[in-house]
């Protein structure tokens, strides 16, 4: 077994947190796993895992070395990739990370025709609502919303996602309706917690160019945006919430458009990669299709503002 085939199998234990179902995922014997991080270990001179009867987690050592073996790993597979017979066609495994609703509204049915223009790429979808370390996580690309936090990342801003202020028929009919940021001290609102954090949201209104915010009463906070929407459908309170999320129940008249003349800011939309330099191929070709199928969508919610 040769030193990329090592650190394949040592990127593939960091991120399970364990050799056996490193072992499963490889198709390969533990035993097999075990010897090449043995071996691995006694070149580098250094432990790289602790080892419980539970989990394996990354030493010291372990955890400085995971960034650079991501990157000589990228590197091998990239110059292996040029000298193929059909260089064009790309392979390999790609792991991505994005919001839920996105994954399971505009890319999981589009996912169709990156099949058909890249059929050698097999793809570890990830959805959640919550922020993940991508270097610690083995993550490729990640499609995150909202305003980053000072990080390493290198971002690609793909655009904005217009907001809107909705209520049910049944909050409206039980509470009235607000035809002014002044009238919101006397409304609910489904607090939105973030996932990580558990930092609820303020509602935020444009005034004249100047952000404004309000903490909301509440009943009922959610963490995710399927919960969010739901609460609000259920006649809970007031929600702000990307257009393309709601489009459909507004469409149906199970939610209504209040406040339009007092939009949040649109939330920044970007894909971030651990680092540029050592992009590969296939997270390219993935993030330029990735900002094709969403384009439409961006465009859409500038005409609706218009």
């Amino acid at each position: 077994m040769d030193r990329i085939d090592q650190l394949r199998i040592f990127l593939r234990v960091a991120h399970c947190g364990g050799f056996g179902l490193a072992a499963d995922q490889l198709g390969v014997p533990r035993p097999t796993v075990s010897l090449a991080i043995q071996q691995l270990e006694a070149r580098m001179g250094t432990r790289l895992f602790n080892r419980t009867t539970r989990r394996v987690s990354l030493t010291r050592d372990g955890d400085a070395m995971l960034e650079r073996a991501t990157a000589l790993v990228a590197d091998s597979d990239e110059l292996e990739q040029q000298f193929r017979p059909h260089p064009s066609v790309l392979q390999g495994r790609l792991r991505v990370d994005m919001p839920s609703r996105i994954a399971r509204r505009q890319v999981a049915p589009a996912l169709p025709d990156f099949f058909e223009r890249h059929p050698g790429i097999e793809l570890d979808l990830g959805s959640s609502d919550r922020t993940i370390d991508l270097i610690h996580e083995g993550i490729d690309c990640a499609l995150r919303v909202g305003e980053l936090s000072a990080s390493s990342l290198v971002a690609r801003p793909l655009g904005g996602l217009r907001l809107v202020n909705c209520a049910s028929p049944t909050y409206l009919e039980r509470h009235g309706v607000p035809h002014s940021p002044a009238d919101l001290p006397l409304h609910l609102a489904v607090n939105y917690a973030q996932p990580a954090s558990g930092r609820v949201a303020p509602w935020e209104w444009s005034d004249g160019g100047q952000l404004r915010t309000l903490a909301m009463r509440a009943q009922v906070s959610a963490n995710n945006a399927e919960t969010y929407i739901a609460c609000c459908l259920a006649g809970s309170g007031l929600i702000q919430i990307p257009a393309f999320d709601v489009r459909a129940h507004l469409k149906r008249g199970e939610l209504v458009e209040v406040l339009q003349n007092w939009p949040a800011p649109a939330m920044p939309v970007q894909i971030v990669y651990p680092h540029r330099r050592h992009l590969s191929r296939r997270v390219r070709a993935f993030s330029n299709w990735l900002a094709e199928i969403l384009a439409p969508c961006f465009e859409r919610e500038r005409d609706a503002a218009s």
